[in-house]
């Protein structure tokens, strides 16, 4: 369970954000502080399960064969195979389209290779690569996973982003995903909580409200 602090401020972001004739998302904005952010071992870069849910869709392309690949099907936005990998090695622009148009991919690991060597150059940048799907995992189970993952990555940037949730979640459940957030970065950051300057978190349109 989040601190009250947390919940109360997500409640104040909530309340003060005016309507909107779209749905806003919740996002939080980490300021860091005493980190070297141009050596690349000092960045943030990680995937984060929220406990809550994102609070949206999030588009998921699983690269299989055989079983796996009629399993993904159940769950995946879309499945690509050996043939289709082939095919994107050859049109750049698809290639393009399809990475910035996917949240996350999983590829089995015997592909990875072939993704590698085809798709690095379009993936790799993106910080899309495919997540390595072993032989002993179950697809499904890590395409349900994923669905409730987001990226928390900052780059060479002190002040970055993370998705939160919606606008339609509760301020508890918003308060849950941040506590699970500021939880992995205290964790993995060289000081721990000395290396986080501030935290805000808002709507889409709406004004920030700090956190921490």
């Amino acid at each position: 369970m989040a601190d009250q602090d947390i919940e109360q401020a997500v409640a104040r972001a909530l309340e003060d954000a005016p309507p909107r004739n779209f749905r806003e998302t919740i996002d939080l904005a980490i300021n860091l502080r005493d980190l070297d952010l141009n050596d690349p071992s000092n960045r943030v870069d990680e995937s984060v399960v929220l406990p809550s849910g994102t609070g949206q869709d999030t588009r998921i392309v699983v690269f299989a064969e055989g079983e796996t690949a009629v399993r993904a099907e159940t769950v995946a936005d879309e499945v690509l195979s050996n043939d289709d990998l082939e095919d994107l090695g050859d049109d750049q622009d698809a290639a393009k389209d399809l990475a910035d148009n996917t949240d996350f991919f999983i590829a089995e690991a015997s592909m990875m290779p072939r993704i590698g060597a085809s798709l690095g150059q379009v993936l790799g940048p993106r910080g899309k690569m495919p997540t390595p799907l072993q032989p002993d995992e179950d697809v499904v189970e890590n395409v349900n996973r994923m669905k409730n993952t987001v990226q928390v990555r900052s780059r060479d940037r002190r002040t970055f982003h993370a998705l939160v949730g919606t606008e339609e979640m509760s301020a508890e459940d918003i308060a849950d995903n941040i506590d699970t957030i500021l939880r992995r970065l205290y964790g993995d950051l060289e000081k721990g909580p000395l290396n986080i300057d501030s935290v805000y978190v808002k709507t889409t349109m709406g004004p920030a409200v700090e956190v921490a």
